[in-house]
């Protein structure tokens, strides 16, 4: 699809503080959606916001749940292929942050529209293929107009990008070292919503498996390194000695190691010089230690594998959306408040030097900490737009390139663990 014509009373990004909603949540009445909703009733302040989506009844039911925080928030009806409805939506905005997926199905027009008025938009798609098709589309007009549109600010894929960067940066800043590479180790416990589920499931049924699997699916042309073989998704486990035991696989690897190498090419290609250039990253689940830890990985491969094949006959991909949580549906507030997540990074200078760095959390990560990323990534764009970074200041954009620092303190403020930072005393290796 094309990008949409232009229209004469657009407004430039940034210049549109009079518009009437500093933010509006679309997707509002879904899982995350009615998250994100709670979280702005309690973090808006004075901030002018709304509620957004298909159904006016839903919309006021989630905001009469939020209680008083909401109870000044307006109401958006849009349905997601109402171009008409989204255009005039998108009008009314500063910032739209989205949490209606799949995106692929339903994302399209209100990017469409957020490019054509000049909107800030973030959400939480770990679509990747659907991200290739929106810098195809829209990255140049976006960035000549100033407009951030970032996708990927969720679990996907905020910790990994936002820590490489601080990485990198921490290398140059304190060692005068570009970074040559960075490798990430997670640990996490959670569960799944069932908007999750079915935008992975998506990604099968439209035929995207080949582009989900390109390691530079998201880097600009003219930014793919010679040597690809250090860039390509691990298959099997290994023990690794700066972790100190047995790695695998992660299962969000081949999303968030494609926003990270966008960040690391966007950055380069701008003249921010903590990248080396091949600048390597890759990211691992944690195992623990022993052969049980290494035969549980060598399973998880397996089944890893299997799973893929499976997923790509159309009869047992029907039979997994019957068993799996329809869109809307999740986790239990009591399991998604005992979940938790720790991804561990170690950055290698051009001389050898190692900084290693922490994004950890409290929460189920992809439900409470998807939240806190992308409601803190919207209200760094409705509050701090000129602390932003300047380098790459519009465009299809990644969590790292938009919001840099900001992020990282909005971030730690929430009450997460991040490390190294700059000039905080929370920052020391971990």
């Amino acid at each position: 699809m094309s990008a949409p014509p232009r229209t004469r009373t657009r407004r430039r990004a940034g210049g549109a503080a009079a518009r009437e909603f500093d933010i509006v949540v679309y997707g509002a009445s879904g899982f995350v959606g009615r998250q994100a909703v709670a979280h702005l009733a309690a973090h808006a302040g004075s901030l002018r916001w709304a509620l957004a989506g298909r159904s006016q009844a839903k919309l006021e039911a989630v905001r009469h749940a939020c209680g008083p925080g909401a109870a000044a928030a307006g109401i958006v009806v849009a349905v997601a292929d109402d171009a008409p409805a989204l255009a005039a939506l998108a009008s009314r905005a500063r910032v739209v942050l989205s949490t209606a997926g799949p995106f692929a199905k339903y994302g399209d027009a209100l990017v469409d529209a957020c490019v054509a008025h000049g909107t800030h938009y973030v959400d939480i798609t770990g679509e990747t293929p659907w991200v290739r098709r929106l810098i195809d589309r829209h990255h140049e007009r976006a960035a000549a107009d100033g407009t951030r549109i970032v996708p990927c600010c969720g679990f996907d894929s905020v910790p990994s990008d936002l820590g490489a960067w601080l990485v990198a940066h921490a290398l140059w800043r304190d060692h005068g070292e570009a970074c040559v590479e960075v490798k990430a180790r997670f640990a996490l416990r959670g569960g799944v919503n069932g908007g999750t589920l079915a935008s992975a499931l998506g990604v099968f049924e439209a035929g995207d498996q080949d582009a989900f699997d390109d390691p530079f699916l998201l880097s600009p042309a003219g930014q793919v390194p010679a040597d690809t073989m250090r860039h390509l998704d691990p298959r099997l486990p290994r023990r690794d000695a700066d972790f100190g035991g047995w790695i695998g696989p992660f299962f969000m690897g081949p999303v968030n190691t494609r926003v990270v190498r966008r960040s690391a090419a966007l950055l380069a290609a701008a003249g921010d010089p903590a990248y080396a250039p091949g600048f390597a990253y890759q990211e691992w689940l944690k195992l623990g230690q022993g052969p049980a830890a290494a035969a549980a990985g060598g399973a998880m491969a397996v089944g890893a594998s299997v799973a893929r094949v499976a997923l790509a006959a159309p009869s047992l991909r029907a039979l997994a959306r019957r068993l799996i949580p329809a869109p809307g549906e999740g986790p239990s507030e009591r399991s998604m408040d005992r979940g938790r997540f720790r991804c561990e990074l170690v950055g290698r200078g051009a001389r050898g030097t190692v900084v290693r760095g922490l994004v950890a959390g409290r929460g189920d990560p992809g439900n409470r900490a998807t939240t806190v990323f992308v409601c803190e990534a919207a209200l760094a764009l409705a509050t701090q737009a000129d602390a932003l970074p300047s380098s790459v200041p519009g465009g299809v954009l990644t969590p790292a390139t938009a919001f840099g620092e900001v992020l990282a303190r909005r971030l730690l403020d929430a009450g997460m663990d991040i490390r190294p930072v700059p000039g905080d005393d929370r920052s020391s290796a971990y």
